[in-house]
């Protein structure tokens, strides 16, 4: 049984079960609670903005994308990611990538994807996969969006309609997994230790996060980074002991996640007014599930569904290999990404799950809040 690091997980007494949430959301469309959603992260939440850019890190081929409507889209999963699901709850359509030339005009007008796979809080991190598409400059492309908005709205009612909107922000991954992680290539682990490195991210991500509330975005989710140990890239190494994740590679990011929910709290604590940000517990969330597989209709949690090597992880999906029969069992799609199962989990709990899972509140109060 994989064990996370440090923590004891309990299990709730509502849980949802993976078809039980499935057909909820998408067997009824639900009301609008939000004017746009604005999506900002890397590989866990792009929708595409890779397929536009000279990068390694594309999922424009089959396998992925095998369950969904459109087929392989840039998405890094089978079907739907973490914040397509929960747009689903909010009853907002998934926003366009950004790259996409078509990007404009009333597309605009529900939000956009500016996700990159490989990018990371720090300009540098994933370098080695090509360009991608940092927080930094994710925050300059949405300026660009909203000098197109300003065409198009008045400006008491972009004021409004910026208000009502939420951005959703999932990053850090990358600031571990291709460039903290990787010694050999990036010499932060040599500069920093996991406190030192954690504190270097979440000021860079502060930053940020600031100049977006100046823009005039008030509805903020921040997610923080999950069980990276635990994925199957990491099993594969073999440093993990049997039956475990590799713990050391947990440690290292409970530093960024503690920081991250204490940012948050400091962040409504008077410094924005008129703001709402918070914290999203995915490492917690995603801790219950391995822990918990059976609770969810998950079977298989240490291997990717789709992928070659130890524990499917060294070798992520290869164009047109046939991945598992089976994907709403596994926990993993490929080496390093959730399948549209455990992220349907990780966006019903964002949405509705309770201050274990969400800090202060829940997307759905988020979404409800008028400031």
């Amino acid at each position: 049984m994989l064990k996370m690091y440090g923590h004891r997980w309990w299990c709730f007494a509502a849980v949802v079960v993976v078809a039980c949430w499935w057909k909820g959301v998408v067997g009824q469309q639900q009301p609008r609670q939000a004017s746009a959603i604005w999506v900002m992260g890397d590989s866990l939440v792009d929708n595409g903005n890779n397929n536009f850019l000279m990068s390694l890190a594309r999922a424009n081929y089959y396998p992925y994308g095998v369950d969904y409507y459109r087929g392989p889209t840039g998405r890094f999963c089978n079907a739907r990611t973490f914040s397509d699901i929960l747009g689903d709850w909010l009853g907002v359509a998934a926003p366009p990538p950004f790259a996409d030339p078509r990007t404009a005009g009333n597309r605009i007008l529900g939000g956009v994807n500016y996700a990159s796979a490989a990018g990371g809080i720090l300009d540098e991190s994933g370098q080695h996969y090509g360009d991608r598409i940092t927080l930094n400059q994710q925050v300059v492309n949405f300026e660009t969006t909203l000098g197109q908005l300003r065409t198009m709205i008045s400006p008491a009612n972009l004021t409004q309609f910026l208000a009502n909107s939420i951005v959703i922000m999932v990053f850090g991954s990358n600031d571990y997994i291709n460039n903290y992680l990787m010694p050999n290539l990036y010499a932060t682990s040599r500069f920093y230790n996991p406190q030192a490195f954690s504190n270097l991210l979440l000021n860079r991500y502060a930053r940020q996060i600031q100049a977006l509330y100046s823009l005039g975005l008030r509805k903020f989710f921040l997610a923080g980074v999950g069980p990276i140990g635990c994925t199957p890239n990491q099993l594969a190494t073999g440093r993990g002991a049997p039956g475990r994740c590799v713990d050391s590679v947990n440690q290292m990011v409970g530093p960024f996640n503690e920081g991250l929910k204490s940012l948050v709290g400091q962040f409504n604590g008077g410094s924005h007014p008129g703001a709402m940000f918070v914290y999203g517990n995915t490492y917690g969330t995603f801790g219950d599930i391995l822990n918990n597989p059976a609770r969810y209709g998950f079977r298989v949690r240490d291997r990717a569904c789709c992928g070659l090597g130890r524990n499917q992880g060294q070798i992520t999906c290869i164009p047109n290999l046939m991945p598992c029969a089976n994907r709403n069992e596994y926990v993993f799609w490929d080496a390093f990404h959730p399948t549209q199962a455990a992220n349907g989990v990780l966006a019903q709990r964002a949405y509705s799950g309770s201050t274990t899972d969400t800090f202060p509140i829940n997307v759905q109060q988020l979404a409800q809040l008028k400031l």
